[in-house]
Order: C-alpha cells, then structure tokens, then sequence
C-alpha cells in the first residue's frame, strides 16, 4: 500500500502457474500479496502462505460468477493495492476451427478469458491506488497482425477480445493510472505444455520487471514479458 514502508498487488488468480510464480517473485522483492484461489482446496499458493503468513494472503473467488466478484468487492471494501493483475485463461482444442467448435465450448472459453477478467477490472479498479496499475494476463495470440498462421482459433479470439475490451476500458478511464495486457510467452506450464520454449522461470522474473518498469505510465499497454510492445 502506498501509505506504508511495503507495498501490496493483488493477483486474481493465484492458485498454481503463472499467478503463483507472479506472486512467488513479488515476495521475493518484498512486496505483500494478496493471491486469490477458486476454493479452499490445497493449492501452492496455500503453501506459499504457510511459510510466510505475514506477506501472503488468500482470497477466495471464481471469477466467471459476477455474485462472487461483488462479494470480493465488498470484502476488500477500505484496502488500496498498488497493484492489481488478473490471471485468467483456458484453452480449448487448438485444432478446433471456428466452426467446429461448440458453441458451449466457444462460450467457456471466451467467458473465462475475455469477459471475467473485464468484470473483475470494473469491480476492483477503484482498490488500485493513484499511482497504481492495473495488469492483465493477454497472450501474444492475442494480436491480430501478428495472427499468420491460423491454429488456435478460438483461444485467439478471446485474447484478442480481452485486447479490445481492455483498450475500451482504458479509453473510459485516463486517470493516469498505468495499464499492461502482459504476453508472458510460450511458457511450460500445465496449460503450456511441455513443447513450449520458455520456463516460468525465463518469463516470470521479467514479466514482473516489465510490469513494475511500466509503473508511472499513463494509458494502456500491450507487452511481452521482455518489455516489447506487441503489435495490436
């Protein structure tokens, strides 16, 4: 918090992957973390709490039910966080065209990756101080220009969604708060898979430089976890 000698990020969704590793490397630069997990089940964020109680909290919330949102919201009510990030996403058949997929398929994906991060951004901005910034976990699948080669379609489109929405958002509010949609790359996570070419290790510790280097920006940016913009 800004009014103290840390200072706090609030990571939606905590759990394991990429947000825990976020939050693991935040500790690690003596920032306090609140991570939030779906349900109380045991998590490495749990375990992450146990061994350092007094700089990681958790919070419980399932972001594609807007009723928990507000509850989150209103449990949260008085805190400021100098920095929010929403880590969200699925993925679906990456063979599957647009016109093969189901629509409830279609419908999981683009709930979870496009539209529940947006709520959470509108329910939660108000926490984020001033100075603050506001985070959210994109892809580099998610730029248009940079789609040469089909695959993945569906995933592609509710990153490019989450692009569009979050640019609108930022449109609505130039208040000079900083705004990144964060590409942390190809990394072998369960999501992942074993083929990509990065290790949480590789992208983590220079997505959390590229966020904090973006501190005191205004507006939105869209970038990779070394820093380079990504083309829209």
């Amino acid at each position: 918090m800004t009014t103290t000698a840390h200072q706090t990020a609030l990571i939606i969704g905590a759990s394991r992957g990429l947000g825990h590793a976020m939050a693991e490397e935040l500790v690690k630069r003596g920032w306090h973390v609140m991570g939030t997990t779906r349900n109380s089940a045991d998590t490495p964020l749990h375990g992450l709490s146990q061994r350092l109680p007094e700089r990681v909290h958790i919070e419980h919330v399932d972001i594609t039910m807007p009723d928990q949102i507000a509850a989150l919201h209103a449990r949260l009510a008085g805190k400021t966080f100098d920095m929010l990030f929403v880590n969200a996403g699925v993925t679906n058949n990456p063979q599957e065209t647009i016109g093969e997929v189901p629509t409830e398929e279609f419908i999981r994906v683009m709930v979870t990756n496009a539209l529940s991060p947006m709520r959470v951004v509108e329910a939660l901005y108000g926490l984020v101080a001033d100075d603050g910034m506001v985070g959210v976990m994109s892809s580099g699948q998610g730029s248009v220009s940079n789609n040469t080669n089909g695959m993945r379609e569906v995933y592609r489109g509710s990153k490019a969604a989450l692009n569009t929405f979050m640019r609108s958002f930022a449109a609505r509010h130039r208040d000079g708060r900083a705004m990144v949609l964060m590409a942390p790359g190809w990394v072998r996570t369960d999501m992942g898979g074993a083929d990509a070419p990065l290790t949480v290790e590789e992208s983590i510790p220079n997505v959390v430089n590229t966020l904090l280097g973006a501190r005191g920006k205004p507006g939105l940016q869209y970038l990779d976890y070394l820093g380079r913009t990504v083309p829209w």
